[in-house]
């Protein structure tokens, strides 16, 4: 099963790149994601159905990738850390003025 297909189709979120064919650079943050998808997850899961596929990503993506994998982007904390991080740092900010 094409798991990656999939994905593409399911994560609405991430474009296509639009650019000519062999230019990844401009669309670096979706390149980055299907990387960490491949190596993470689909390289080494076979799916039985597609709904299998579904859920396994949907997990992957929802449950793992945005909420407690740490991002290089973000200064290697989750997405969940970064968030309380600045939500802290506005009230701290808001606080002094």
């Amino acid at each position: 099963m094409q798991a990656l297909a999939m994905v593409v189709a399911l994560d609405p979120v991430h474009d296509s790149s639009m650019s000519r064919k062999g230019n990844c650079w401009d669309n670096a943050p979706t390149e980055s994601f299907f990387n960490s998808l491949k190596n993470e997850r689909v390289h080494a899961t076979r799916y039985q159905t597609h709904q299998d596929a579904k859920t396994d990503l949907f997990e992957y993506i929802e449950v793992f990738y945005n909420r407690s994998r740490r991002h290089s982007s973000l200064g290697l904390v989750s997405p969940e850390q970064f968030l309380q991080d600045w939500i802290k740092a506005q009230q701290t900010k808001d606080a002094a003025a």
